[in-house]
């Protein structure tokens, strides 16, 4: 279970990665929709940090648990 909670951390970088380069590719063109792409972007990486926080606070705890 810990190994699928680590590979979702990098779909949300792929995600951000894909939003950044279609923000970089769209901005000349349409900036009103590049917006969407910020969005996603921001959200992507913010859930990148947020499940890799609560991931190594659970492997933590769970190596505590092991250790008494």
């Amino acid at each position: 279970m810990i190994k699928l909670l680590r590979y979702t951390e990098y779909i949300y970088l792929a995600v951000a990665a894909a939003s950044l380069y279609k923000i970089y590719s769209l901005w000349n063109e349409d900036r009103s929709g590049t917006y969407i792409f910020m969005f996603f972007a921001i959200v992507s990486i913010g859930m990148f940090l947020f499940r890799r926080n609560y991931r190594k606070r659970f492997e933590k705890r769970k190596q505590q648990d092991n250790q008494q």
